[in-house]
């Protein structure tokens, strides 16, 4: 498993999604459109795979 640790992320990152325990989950940039997020493939194929997917291309929209 690869983990982030926010306090290691460089200043221009963002930090938009983690776990109760703190792992970061999700990253934007803070100028530029660029999203990073934590991901399983085999996620798509659980009941709400689909949705997973819709949110993150329509929430990337929504750039500060």
């Amino acid at each position: 498993s690869l983990a982030l640790a926010g306090a290691t992320l460089p200043t221009e990152l963002v930090v938009t999604a983690h776990t109760e325990d703190g792992e970061v989950m999700a990253v934007r940039h803070r100028e530029f459109a660029v999203y990073g997020l934590q991901f399983h493939p085999e996620s798509i194929l659980t009941p709400l795979g689909r949705d997973i997917v819709q949110n993150f291309l329509t929430g990337g929209n929504k750039h500060d």
